[in-house]
């Protein structure tokens, strides 16, 4: 039974290597939500987001909107939803600090006109671990119910 913290360090874990957000604004297009590749720095938030003036989230310019983000590791053992604050941010020494191969491959460099920094401040999460999947398909085929195993794999944390 992983503690909060062990659950928030995995999911931050996680998110380094897989790094693919659901990311949208509360309230906004029914809340849909588009995917975008997260960056982040020593565990923790903010995450940050390059993308383009003509993504929908940044044609709204946001300044403090609330914004959801859902992840989903690779190997689907771990889920998570985030709340936070999503503000466009055009700090030139983040974008610097953050600019990599993966990146310019999608701009004329960091000058840009299209290019657009958001910056996601999460407050709280709910992270699921899953990593007895394949457990609880065969204790669900002796008679065994796989609820129990679930139910410490859930938190609520503070980012």
């Amino acid at each position: 039974m992983p503690s909060p913290k062990e659950l928030e360090a995995k999911f931050w874990k996680a998110l380094g290597s897989d790094r693919t957000m659901m990311l949208g604004l509360v309230g906004v297009d029914d809340g849909h939500t588009r995917p975008m590749t997260g960056v982040f720095e020593n565990d923790s938030g903010p995450i940050w987001f390059f993308t383009a003036t003509e993504n929908g989230i940044a044609e709204r310019q946001p300044k403090g909107d609330r914004a959801i983000a859902t992840f989903a590791s690779k190997g689907h053992d771990l889920f998570a939803t985030l709340h936070g604050t999503l503000t466009v941010d055009t700090d030139r020494a983040v974008i610097d600090r953050l600019w990599n191969p993966f990146v310019a491959a999608w701009y004329e460099g960091k000058d840009d006109p299209k290019l657009v920094l958001l910056r996601l401040d999460p407050d709280n999460a709910e992270i699921w671990l899953d990593d007895s999947s394949i457990f609880a398909g065969i204790k669900m085929l002796l008679g065994i119910d796989p609820k129990q195993d679930y139910k410490d794999n859930v938190a609520e944390v503070k980012l």
